[in-house]
């Protein structure tokens, strides 16, 4: 009797290493990479920003679910970004989708936003994040209202309310 592995294991051993590198490989598709009309350096960030929007921003971090007051907004008005003061979504597009985040159907303009892929969670997902700074806001999926069929899902701590 042998101690070689069997096909199957040797088999699975190689599929293993192989998703293991993949994953390892794929990162957020990160925002930071690309140049941006708002960039400041980490320390300058930290100074600006609160904890909490620093994690969430800079660190493409998540709040808890029902944690943000923006959640529950419903005057007319804009969401901005809490870095910079892009103009990021309408009151116009806001929905309640029963996830416990701010969640609009579509960006204030094509340019506010921008995406990029994430792999974080060992599946393909939609980063949004603001156009002007690159700070994480969120993530997009498709289960949203018409027309759009999209739901931004953004942590409120991203963003500032600017009512009409």
């Amino acid at each position: 009797m042998t101690n070689l592995p069997s096909r199957r294991g040797f088999l699975g051993w190689i599929g293993a290493s192989a998703s293991f590198a993949a994953l390892a490989a794929c990162g957020s598709g990160r925002a930071e990479a690309k140049s941006f009309p708002v960039s400041l350096s980490e320390a300058q960030w930290r100074g600006k920003l609160t904890k909490s929007e620093f994690y969430v921003l800079r660190q493409e971090g998540t709040e808890r679910p029902y944690s943000s007051p923006l959640n529950a907004e419903k005057r007319a008005g804009v969401f901005v970004c809490a870095g910079c003061g892009n103009a990021l979504y309408s009151s116009k597009t806001k929905y309640d989708s029963g996830t416990g985040w701010p969640s609009f159907w579509a960006p204030i303009d094509k340019g506010a936003v921008g995406t990029s892929r994430d792999f974080k969670l060992g599946y393909p997902r939609t980063e949004v994040h603001c156009a002007d700074c690159g700070g994480h806001l969120g993530h997009i999926f498709s289960d949203g209202p018409r027309p759009t069929g999209k739901r931004h899902c953004i942590n409120g701590v991203a963003m500032d309310f600017r009512p009409a």
